[in-house]
């Protein structure tokens, strides 16, 4: 019986990996639970899975919970609690899911706490990469990426010699907007950013995955988790989401993972490994499949990509500044004070405004994230004046 802690319980990830949880009672406990503000769905999976701590980031939804539930889960509130959670002693791994930079400290305290790490949070890496793999090492503990992506990487792997990889190649559908020129996304709204062909995520890794940024912030990850030059790690755009990624190997030899696009497997696998549990998930039929088709990225259009590689080359805190700059872009998008093509020029504005500290701790990082949120507000009022 693998014991379990979930952040970000009541998102995407966090849903499905219950979904899971429920289909393999025998093999998965549910003993901790995390999310932000979503109290009436975090009592139904208290109700259900009976965790012995439960914690919502937002006091006053937390408040709410505690003055409607009476079970035998103790609730907690606020952001500490979060990393109280993730170093809940009766957890023997954690499921990193919640969103954005919020998710650094619980993983950081996660990981302090000798647990093995589910990691869906790229942003995690992305932002304090340089702290939080020492610390894997340190503490001897795994870290298994959830990514479609990177999961499809780590299970390329499996049984080969890593000394011989010579490329990593991250798929990627195109998103919505894939054949669009900058003249047809002048106008782009959030709901069309929503319309994704092949994936139903949350608001905020959709926004990315039309705007290229979230490949970006993937290849980031794939640095940290796989040891390799930003000069071996390529962006293929797959538009039917079938090949979740592949390894290139020295002798010319292509391992690839396949599969529907569907974030429970990766999930799944995550919690067997090293083992593979049944599932009865939806599985590819080769004889409707038709075609898989490939394309370069198209970065003119899409900068957010090239500003990641730009950002993860620089090193330091600078992925941090792009993490950052991004989710405060996306945010002051969604809430219609800047276009869609103005988060990859915030973006920029924050980078080239933002002098790299190479060796950051994680006060630096703490401090790179707001200045780089900073620095898109500017540029936001800039826009406006």
């Amino acid at each position: 019986m693998k014991k379990i802690a979930v952040l970000g319980s009541t998102g995407s990830i966090g849903t499905q990996a219950m979904d899971i949880a429920r289909a393999n009672k025998d093999k998965i406990k549910i003993t901790a639970l995390a999310a932000g503000s979503n109290d009436k769905l975090l009592k139904e999976q208290i109700e259900e899975f009976a965790p012995s701590v439960a914690v919502l980031a937002d006091e006053s939804a937390a408040q709410r919970l505690r003055s409607i539930y009476s079970g035998k889960t103790k609730i907690l509130a606020g952001e500490e609690s979060l990393c109280e959670v993730a170093a809940f002693s009766d957890a023997e791994m954690v499921l990193a899911a919640m969103v954005g930079f919020s998710g650094v400290k619980p993983a950081l305290a996660a990981i302090n706490s000798k647990k093995n790490i589910a990691l869906a949070n790229k942003e995690t890496l992305v932002a304090a990469g340089n702290i939080i793999m020492p610390a894997i090492k340190q503490n001897n503990v795994s870290l298994i990426p959830v990514d479609s992506e990177h999961s499809a990487i780590f299970q390329s792997l499996q049984g080969q010699d890593r000394g011989q990889i010579s490329k990593i190649l991250l798929t990627a559908s195109g998103g919505p907007f894939r054949g669009k020129s900058k003249e047809q996304l002048q106008k782009a709204r959030v709901s069309d950013c929503l319309k994704h062909p092949n994936w139903s995520m949350g608001t905020k890794i959709t926004i990315d995955s039309s705007t290229l940024a979230n490949k970006g912030l993937e290849v980031i990850e794939a640095y940290w988790l796989f040891d390799i030059s930003y000069d071996n790690i390529q962006v293929v755009v797959h538009p039917q989401s079938i090949i979740h990624s592949m390894v290139e190997y020295s002798d010319g030899a292509v391992i690839a993972q396949l599969g529907l696009p569907d974030m429970k497997v990766p999930i799944q696998y995550a919690f067997s490994y090293p083992e593979r549990w049944f599932s009865d998930f939806d599985k590819i039929d080769f004889f409707t499949l038709g075609q898989m088709t490939f394309e370069k990225p198209d970065t003119d259009t899409f900068p957010a990509l090239a500003l990641a590689f730009a950002a993860g080359r620089a090193g330091g805190d600078m992925p941090c500044v792009y993490n950052a700059a991004n989710e405060q872009a996306v945010n002051d998008f969604i809430n219609n004070k800047i276009g869609y093509l103005d988060i990859a020029e915030a973006i920029r504005y924050a980078m080239n405004k933002h002098q790299v500290n190479k060796t950051p701790d994680l006060a630096a990082i703490m401090a790179a994230d707001l200045r780089g949120r900073h620095l898109v507000r500017e540029f936001t009022q800039m826009l406006c004046e």
